[in-house]
């Protein structure tokens, strides 16, 4: 039985494949919110820009 239980952690120590797959979740989460930032601050300035263009016309 300690031989099993041994072996069992053993091999859940070994294993990346929850690893891996937490990596790939963060990577993913850094991306989200680096576009909805680059988003925001585009069309920040796009509003600007527009608010510029009615005011002279």
């Amino acid at each position: 039985m300690l031989k099993k239980i041994q072996s069992f952690l053993s091999n859940f120590v070994r294993n990346e494949d929850g690893v891996t797959a937490i990596e790939y979740a963060l990577i993913a989460a850094l991306v989200a919110v680096v576009i909805i930032g680059g988003a925001t601050l585009l069309g920040t300035n796009l509003n600007a820009l527009f608010t510029t263009i009615v005011d002279k016309i």
